[in-house]
């Protein structure tokens, strides 16, 4: 298993999920993606479409830059 991660934080929604959701395709079963959002709508839209995508959502935590978020799904 192995982790990537994408930053879309210069992106807006529908963006982030779109992003988000062609790099979870592109892993192999059991690897996870880390992803940085900014908080608002991406922090609250990626992890709920991306349970509904069926994916698992591991965690979301505080990043170290001020107003990021790290959100861990697993593929």
């Amino acid at each position: 298993m192995a982790t990537h991660q994408i930053d879309v934080t210069k992106e807006h929604c529908p963006m982030t999920f779109v992003k988000t959701k062609l790099a979870l395709a592109k892993l192999a079963s059991g690897d996870t993606l880390e992803v940085r959002v900014n908080e608002g709508e991406p922090l609250e839209n990626i992890p709920r479409s991306s349970t509904e995508q069926g994916y698992k959502v591991l965690s979301v935590t505080e990043s170290d830059v001020k107003g990021q978020h790290l959100i861990l799904i697993e593929k």
